[in-house]
């Protein structure tokens, strides 16, 4: 893969700026000198500044610390104790921000990701497209767990690539999925027409 690796600098800006333009990066993964990539086509953003729906809202705890590291830092959790979901951490130090990163396209390791998510390595073109349209799948298919969180981005293991920014005109902005709280923030953005967008 010939694209360099995002800098911090682009990790340390507001939530939203860096969602919008994660859109079309590829995040990669290294696992035994092997790639497992995916391009990022849906997003949704995170602050603690009113911002209710989010984990960093009432402060710093122990479960969302990795969110006040400095931007370029991974975030994952586990959720309704069933599924891991994976963040980039934005901002400066104790900004409390972060992607959620919702639906990926898969381009390289795809075998890698079809044993995680079916156990098997030949996949239709349903599978593929049901491999990473949700922000659980991905984690799964990735193997991305605990111990990924607090990962640096700038790292050799987990990374994410740069790409040409998409336009805004290929952007479609809404709000946010799967939360009961500040619902009127529209900080959820995709890759208009992409077939890995999350279904709601």
């Amino acid at each position: 893969m010939n694209s360099s690796k995002l800098p911090r600098n682009f990790y340390l800006r507001s939530a939203i700026e860096v969602a919008k333009d994660l859109l079309g990066k590829s995040i990669v993964r290294v696992v035994n000198q092997k790639i497992v990539s995916a391009k990022i086509v849906e997003v949704e953003a995170y602050k603690q500044i009113g911002d209710e729906a989010s984990h960093s809202f009432k402060g710093i705890s122990k479960r969302n610390e990795v969110m006040f590291f400095e931007g370029g830092h991974f975030y994952v959790y586990f959720c309704y104790g069933i599924h891991y979901l994976c963040n980039v951490v934005t901002g400066k130090i104790n900004d409390g921000a972060a992607v959620l990163i919702r639906g990926v396209e898969p381009i390289d390791g795809i075998d890698f990701m079809g044993q995680n998510r079916y156990r098997k390595d030949k996949l239709s073109q349903k599978e593929i497209i049901n491999l990473t349209n949700g922000p659980a799948k991905i984690c799964n298919a990735f193997g991305f767990d605990k111990k990924f969180n607090g990962a640096d981005l700038l790292g050799d293991d987990i990374y994410i690539l740069d790409a040409e920014r998409i336009s805004e005109s290929e952007i479609v902005t809404t709000s946010r999925i799967g939360i009961t709280k500040s619902l009127d923030l529209n900080w959820r953005f995709y890759i208009k027409d992409n077939l890995f967008v999350s279904q709601k």
